[in-house]
């Protein structure tokens, strides 16, 4: 059961929007997953149609007891462990538990070893409950908007990931990250896109996420894209980021049995 972490702590970059679709594309094709909404906002829940007030979550936290019991079933066939605004008082109550970076991967000890990807929707932002998904997670996928102003904050992620990586979890390391809101219809996205990769090399995906209208719409019906729209540019490269996603897995897992 691998834990990954989607995050990026600045908002708008399609980080839930990554989260709901690659977990349904990844779906697609055979695979058993679980998406944990770790924001207060729960934009992943509500694009499942799934609503709580996240007091349960939070609790499960809080006294270091399994998330087993929370999980729910969407009719995309991702398993989900909704969130909710009840979520948002853990970056005042976390605090004050023992070991506070540590108490997601010590809720996520007790769950059964079904699922294949258990993906972390982070909040956008670098709190506590970022900083605990990193700890709880082996890798780091980070949606990047193909805008010229989202480039500057990935430093700042990047050192935070590396720090935790010294400090608390030795096995995470970056799957990589990708353009998402690519319009190619302007010079500015590919531009922005050809810096990315100038400045973070292989790191970077060769799979981007085109801007597209049924993206939005999606959520507005509750359905993964490749439900709601499965012949789109957005079906179609999310499905991509899957199989990408997996491609790369696979030979980072092939260098840390060699």
């Amino acid at each position: 059961m691998l834990v990954i972490s989607v995050v990026n702590h600045k908002g708008g970059v399609a980080k839930t929007t990554t989260a709901v679709n690659l977990s349904a594309a990844l779906v697609e094709q055979g695979r058993s997953v679980l998406l944990i909404d770790l924001d207060p906002q729960a934009s992943a829940s509500l694009w499942f149609g799934v609503r709580t007030k996240g007091q349960t979550v939070l609790k499960a936290m809080l006294e270091g007891k399994g998330l087993g019991d929370l999980v729910q079933q969407t009719l995309s066939g991702v398993d989900l462990v909704p969130s909710g605004p009840a979520f948002a008082s853990f970056e005042k109550l976390g605090p004050k538990q023992p070991r506070s970076e540590t108490l997601l991967r010590t809720a996520l000890q007790g769950l059964p070893e079904k699922w294949q990807y258990v993906f972390l929707d982070c909040p956008p932002s670098l709190n506590l409950a970022s900083v605990n998904a990193l700890v709880a997670a082996r890798r780091v996928l980070v949606p990047v908007t193909a805008q010229v102003l989202s480039l500057e904050p990935l430093a700042r992620l990047l050192d935070t990931m590396w720090q935790v990586r010294e400090r608390l979890n030795p096995d995470l390391q970056l799957n990589g990250m990708f353009a998402s809101r690519l319009d190619s219809r302007t010079a500015h996205g590919p531009e922005v896109l050809k810096l990315l990769r100038e400045q973070f090399g292989n790191n970077v995906y060769n799979v981007s996420i085109r801007e597209n209208v049924n993206l939005a719409e999606a959520a507005g019906f509750q359905k993964p894209i490749t439900q709601y729209a499965p012949s789109s540019n957005g079906a179609e490269d999310y499905r991509s980021l899957a199989k990408e996603f997996e491609s790369r897995l696979k030979r980072e897992l092939a260098k840390e049995k060699a």
